[in-house]
């Protein structure tokens, strides 16, 4: 049989992202038997700006230390001369003076020493930051207040000193639970492996734990079981709920010879799969370690923020320095030391710290929910600036394979007769083109007939015997073979059909009088997500999406106007080799636009790579994933739009939370130093503390908001 375009599908594997993997990060008890080293392990490369860090910390040990040591607060607070003569009550018992030395030096030392150790660490690498913040102003109230009890000062800053560590305490508690939700996801992609599986030998099967799995085995998955490893469908037909894969909530139906993915479940129906990959190369185990790797890098914006709390320190120490001096000439040496206390305090750059990782946290843990693997931090935060979305069209904007488009009978002939003894012919065949006929046979005709005596004509047609008559399924090769011309009332049919580029296919009798029953228009199938992907690329702000193909140009323009391009503003590339779709990004970027390019082939790597953002379709090689900074879970173009609103919301969050928290310094520090004492209002050392982690509580509720973003649906 001529087959004219074999759009097998070769170029692009099942609809997942089997590729890559890292069950070192499932959780540090994940029960799947895996090697761990936990969602919120070592990143490697911490500076001493990573909020995300507190090296050797973790929440349920500030959680510990916070709640010590605001019970041990209380008692310092309660027997404070100061607080006493606020509040107008007196304690007068044994004893009673020394409770806020005593406990104020355990708190400095049990409740600071998270603080003091991270200070240390901060002064051997050379990167002052918060830490240092922290330890130099605790440090100071503890030594002024015990300078008071051993009557070398009259300052009471016991109380003061114990307020502090509790509520920065507190705030790294939540700062850290709130960073271990968002990393989280993680731990619980882990936990949707199941702890064993049916391992099928002979007719038996037994219940093996997922480690022991090994590629080759075969394993029966149950209704509403998890798939343990990656594997391929070898009997049995279910639907697939790839939810946590792909983002998409509808179920997918899998049947023999489909990949299914580690984790997904099957809803109705029992199947059996042979293992095609385990631990470390599932699809499952390479979302991990892309979110991991997200969530760990950097960015532009983040960067910044470093920058500025560096600078911060600096300043700080300046400022505390010029206080201390101001004040012990205008005032006192009490004023002094408080007033230098306090600006230590309100110029924490805690809020600062963790304005940017937060939302890159949370950022990268949606975009995993909806089918989004980050790989690089920055090519999300670029996304917000496309001009022009390039599209490679088999694979991408089309499914791949071909499809039956229009049939036409010959005269006489009925159409779901014809469309039957074709597919029956083309039964036997593995041709992807074969494999349209026969689908389209099936659904307009459900009863197809038997067919035998099987022979394929190399480069002509498929034959068999259907009934007492002989058919033959091919291309203009066969009616050449069969001397025969297309009837003439299809000449008009065949003339449009052929001008879109489409395969066109003959049924032909063969046996008796040869002649023509019916033609077949067949084309790569343009997804049903596509159209809607381009308008919403428009309504994002999207000025140019392009197409690039090695199809003729009659087929890459049918494409576009299927897809409703803009004339005039989108732009279709055909007809061009696979080494330079690279170059059809350099045109579009040596316009001045910012270029994204959506591939799923190895061909597609080089240009992907060009991008100024490289996306890779999930059902593409692992090549073009490598190279890409976004993978795709799914196959659906829409991922890109999902991306774009992402990183626009992302972006909105950071300015809004560098503005807050830059703000909040510019205005705070000099109210510290006490510019308004004139005016008889001054801040002390606790309200300086509550002040800071207010600020703190603010950037982390509204990167918390993130999580409402609105990525599905159109923005019309």
């Amino acid at each position: 049989m001529e087959h004219e375009h074999d759009h097998s599908g070769a170029k692009t594997r099942a609809e997942h992202t089997g590729h890559e993997a890292h069950q070192r990060h499932h959780g540090p008890e994940d029960h799947t038997g895996h090697d761990a080293g936990g969602a919120g392990a070592d990143h490697g490369g911490h500076d001493a700006h990573d909020h995300s860090k507190h090296a050797g910390h973790s929440p349920d040990m500030f959680r510990e230390k916070f709640w010590w040591s605001l019970a041990l607060s209380i008692p310092v607070i309660v027997t404070s001369p100061m607080v006493m003569r606020w509040l107008g009550y007196e304690l007068d018992f044994p004893g009673a003076a020394l409770i806020p030395p005593v406990l104020g030096t355990f708190l400095f030392f049990y409740g600071g020493f998270p603080f003091l150790k991270s200070a240390v660490a901060e002064v051997r690498s050379r990167q002052p930051g918060m830490m240092m913040l922290i330890s130099l102003a605790i440090t100071v109230a503890f030594f002024a207040s015990l300078a008071t009890s051993l009557g070398l000062l009259d300052l009471d800053f016991w109380w003061e000193l114990a307020a502090l560590i509790v509520i920065m305490l507190l705030g790294h508690w939540q700062e850290m639970k709130a960073i271990g939700q968002a990393q989280g996801a993680l731990k619980t992609l882990a936990a949707l492996l199941p702890d064993t599986a049916e391992k099928v030998t002979g007719g038996e099967t037994a219940t093996v734990l997922i480690s022991d799995l090994r590629v080759g085995d075969t394993v029966l998955v149950r209704p509403g079981g998890r798939v343990p490893a990656d594997g391929r469908v070898v009997s049995g037909r279910a639907e697939m709920d790839e939810s946590m894969v792909t983002g998409e909530s509808n179920p997918v139906v899998r049947e023999q010879g489909d990949d299914v993915v580690a984790g997904t479940v099957s809803t109705d129906s029992a199947v059996r799969v042979t293992v095609t990959a385990v631990g470390e190369d599932t699809a499952l185990a390479g979302i991990q370690r892309m979110v991991a790797e997200a969530q760990a890098a950097s960015s532009r914006a983040q960067a910044l923020a470093d920058r500025f709390a560096g600078w911060l320190f600096y300043i700080a120490t300046a400022a505390a320095a010029l206080t201390a001096i101001v004040w012990s000439i205008a005032g006192s040496a009490s004023d002094a030391v408080n007033r230098t206390v306090t600006v230590l305090v309100i110029a924490c750059p805690h809020a600062l710290g963790l304005a940017i990782p937060l939302v890159i946290s949370i950022s990268t843990t949606v975009a995993a929910k909806n089918g989004i693997l980050v790989k690089s931090r920055l090519a999300l935060e670029k996304s917000r600036g496309l001009d022009a979305v390039l599209f490679d069209k088999t694979g991408t904007l089309t499914e791949g394979r071909h499809v039956v488009t229009a049939m036409k009978p010959a005269a006489g002939a009925g159409r779901e007769e014809v469309a039957g003894i074709a597919a029956a012919v083309e039964s036997e065949s593995e041709h992807p083109l074969a494999k349209a006929i026969v689908a389209y046979g099936k659904r307009l005709d459900g009863d197809v007939p038997e067919a035998r005596e099987f022979k394929a004509v190399t480069g002509k047609s498929v034959e068999a015997l259907v009934g007492r008559t002989r058919w033959a399924v091919g291309g203009p090769a066969l009616l050449a073979d069969q001397d025969l011309e297309p009837p003439a009332e299809l000449d008009d049919l065949l003339a449009e059909w052929e001008s879109q580029g489409h395969a066109v296919l003959y049924l032909v009798q063969v046996s008796g009088d040869a002649q023509v029953a019916a033609a077949f228009a067949l084309a790569d199938a343009v997804r049903p997500e596509a159209e809607e992907a381009v308008a919403q690329l428009k309504d994002e702000g999207v000025s140019t999406v392009a197409m690039v193909t090695g199809d003729s140009r009659a087929v890459a323009d049918s494409v576009a106007g299927q897809l409703k391009f803009a004339e005039g503003e989108d732009e279709v590339f055909a007809q061009v080799l696979p080494q330079d779709k690279d170059a059809i990004v350099k045109r579009l970027q040596q316009r001045g636009q910012s270029v994204a390019m959506v591939g799923d082939g190895v061909n597609d790597a080089p240009a992907i790579a060009q991008a100024d953002v490289g996306v890779a379709i999930g059902a593409g090689t692992d090549v073009a994933m490598e190279t890409a900074g976004i993978v795709l879970a799914s196959s659906d173009p829409r991922g890109v739009v999902r991306t774009i609103r992402l990183s626009k919301a992302s972006y909105r969050k950071m300015v809004q939370n560098l503005t807050w928290a830059v703000g909040y310094n510019v205005v705070a520090v000099p109210l510290a130093a006490g510019v308004l004492a004139p005016v008889g209002f001054t801040l002390s050392p606790a309200v300086g503390a509550v002040a800071m982690s207010l600020s703190t509580i603010v950037v982390a509720v509204n990167a918390m908001t993130l999580r409402g973003v609105r990525l599905e649906g159109s923005a019309r």
